[in-house]
């Protein structure tokens, strides 16, 4: 039957109806579709192409090389050599005991540092390599390279290490790098990358850590692209890092050397500084210590040795030691008294032997005394009671004021470890530090360098150099960063009146070159190196009045660290001064037996550039300081209350 033509005209409207919804549907599919893909493809390439690339592409950093350190005449100090290691990376490598256990066959591993790298990786981000071995054989490194397929994450590396050429020679200057550690990181406020990667290397003490910013440069990145295991197939890019800087210091490394091995047998410290400059071309203490055993990570046995040594090798006693600086210290008292108009050259005062003071006798160190004595006999011959009249005329205001401008009680600007202050007190200082007032048995102690006085060898030679050249010169240990020359320490004049700096110069002189003078014994006897300086001994112990009565014990018959501190300091030639000298002996004894002979050598030695002849020292000595060259050869590298000073 045929249908109405009205009914097939509906059907056919509601069919057109539902193929335009059914078309509108899947057209709005397609594009919403179309739209994902472009946002996907288009939209959010970069992202997932980075995505992508993560899964095969690694981004390393690649530690710059650290500066090296040379000497003013451009012998190395710190120098940096290739070094063969094994690292693993721990999200490369996967199951890392397995990892381990697989490299263990193929090369010999201590037990000790793979407990160390697992330890490492714990804390370490995971793509972090990690040292397993360290200065390994090339045939090591080969079979680690054989055997690469079945060491996911293990990589043979060609890396740098600190070694100090001069060894113990340089140890209190130049100090030691190693592996950064949680404190090094905690005392950082915003840490270099560099810093996080595991046993990388960084100054730790002395110039290596002062100086560590320009040495340490900046780091490079390089990206590598690895296989499914984590094997590093090939490298895609590279950004080189900026090598640390060069250093250059003021200190010639073959005077250091005969300085170092002159006093290697004391407990002891000695400078030699440019009085012109301040350039410091020899500081030395001993005994010393091989800093290339720190560089990565000293034996228990050999750190023990060296902190369980009394005579502490570890201590840079150049910058670190504060010591009673003793009759050393009597020019600044002289200096103050003379700024001040209180005395002339002529004035003499009587010493029998004590000057009692608020009832109390403070003794000279020659019990019988001097007689009357003028500044420059008293210099020469170290009176104490001289010094003692001369504080009671000052005080310990000026006396102190005049101390400070000499560079005493000065924290002095040199890049080594724990450079102390020292003291030079005040009433004030007494009295916020120990809640007492002032005495006037303060005033007369300091006079003579005892007391609450100390002082560092670093501040001794600084004094010197400064009497010397009536000039605030300041000392300087860097010389130039990559060529670039650094300020030196050249200073104003101190405004001095000069007449009175001639004066302390003359008596100096004495001291030496005068047959009373308390280092008569240690002159130099070529006219155009004589030297003008000054003995000096400390007190570490209180002398009763009852020893005092039977007699003081002797030097000799106490125990080693209740002896007495030797000190000496000079400048030479007098004439026209050129270098400075400090040398402390701890518990040497006299000065002028300890440390002036000490100081005399070093002297001669800075002053011609090299061995000096016999005929430079006193006929009789000269048997003796030839056998002393021959020894000192042999251990060279190829190319040491109240005072008393006795003569």
């Amino acid at each position: 039957m045929k249908r109405p033509r009205v009914d097939s005209e509906a059907n056919q409207r509601v069919i057109g109806r539902r193929a335009l919804i059914l078309g509108g549907v899947q057209l709005a599919f397609v594009g919403a579709l179309g739209a994902r893909m472009q946002f996907l493809q288009v939209d959010q390439a970069d992202q997932f192409r980075l995505l992508a690339e993560e899964n095969r592409i690694n981004i390393r950093l690649i530690p710059p090389a650290r500066g090296e350190v040379f000497d003013r005449n451009g012998i190395p100090l710190a120098r940096n050599v290739p070094s063969y290691r094994i690292v693993m990376v721990r999200e490369d490598a996967g199951d890392v005991d397995e990892v381990m256990e697989r490299l263990a066959a193929v090369v010999n591993l201590d037990p000790d540092e793979v407990e160390r790298a697992r330890t490492e990786m714990k804390r370490s981000a995971p793509f972090l390599p990690v040292t397993v071995a360290d200065e390994v054989q090339w045939e090591d490194l080969s079979r680690v390279s054989v055997n690469a397929p079945a060491l996911p994450g293990v990589t043979p590396e060609v890396g740098l290490s600190r070694v100090y050429p001069r060894g113990s020679d340089f140890a209190h200057v130049l100090g030691y790098v190693g592996p950064v550690s949680d404190f090094d990181l905690e005392r950082i406020e915003d840490p270099d990358q560099l810093l996080r990667i595991p046993r990388f290397q960084i100054g730790k003490v002395g110039v290596e850590a002062k100086a560590e910013t320009p040495l340490r440069g900046k780091g490079g990145a390089k990206r590598v692209e690895v296989n499914a295991t984590g094997r590093v197939m090939r490298e895609l890019d590279r950004r080189e890092g900026i090598p640390g800087s060069d250093l250059q210091l003021t200190v010639d490394a073959d005077l250091q050397s005969y300085v170092q091995a002159r006093i290697a047998d004391e407990s002891a410290s000695a400078i030699i500084m440019d009085v012109t400059n301040g350039d410091l071309v020899a500081i030395a203490s001993a005994p010393t210590f091989d800093p290339n055993l720190f560089v990565r990570g000293i034996s228990n046995r050999d750190y023990n040795a060296l902190t369980e040594n009394k005579y502490r090798p570890l201590a840079s006693k150049t910058v670190q030691g504060a010591y009673p600086p003793g009759s050393t210290f009597k020019m600044i008292t002289a200096m103050a008294a003379l700024e001040e108009g209180l005395i002339g050259p002529d004035e003499t005062v009587y010493c029998p032997g004590h000057l009692e003071v608020a009832g109390r006798k403070f003794h000279c160190w020659k019990r019988a005394g001097h007689g009357w004595v003028d500044l420059q006999n008293s210099l020469k011959q170290s009176c104490d009671v001289y010094y003692y009249d001369l504080a009671l005329k000052v005080g310990i205001e000026k006396i102190t004021a005049m101390a400070n401008r000499f560079g005493l009680g000065e924290r002095h600007d040199v890049p080594m470890s724990a450079v102390v202050q020292g003291l030079t007190p005040t009433k004030a200082w007494k009295n916020r530090v120990h809640g007492s007032d002032w005495v006037i048995g303060d005033t007369v102690n300091a006079s003579i360098g005892q007391g609450y006085m100390l002082a560092s060898p670093l501040q001794l030679a600084v004094m010197t150099a400064r009497l010397a050249s009536g000039t605030a010169v300041k000392p300087r240990l860097i010389k130039n960063i990559d060529g670039i020359e650094q300020p030196t320490g050249a200073g104003p004049s101190m405004g001095m009146n000069e007449n009175n700096l001639r004066k302390m110069r003359r008596a100096m002189f004495a001291v030496v070159n005068d047959r009373r003078g308390t280092a008569y014994g240690s002159r130099i006897i070529e006219d155009a190196m004589r030297m003008a300086g000054k003995t000096g001994t400390s007190q570490v112990r209180n002398i009763t009045a009852a020893e005092r009565a039977r007699g003081v014990t002797r030097n000799e018959d106490l125990p080693w660290e209740r002896r007495d501190h030797a000190l000496f300091v000079n400048f030479a030639p007098y004439d026209d001064p050129k270098y400075a000298v400090a040398v402390v002996v701890e518990h040497g004894g006299g000065g002028s037996k300890a440390a002036a002979p000490i100081a005399r050598d070093i002297t001669l030695q800075a002053l011609y550039g090299g061995e000096p002849p016999l005929d430079a020292y006193p006929t009789k000595d000269r048997d003796r300081i030839a056998e002393q060259q021959r020894t000192l050869r042999g251990v060279r590298p190829v190319a040491n209350v109240q005072g008393s000073d006795q003569a």
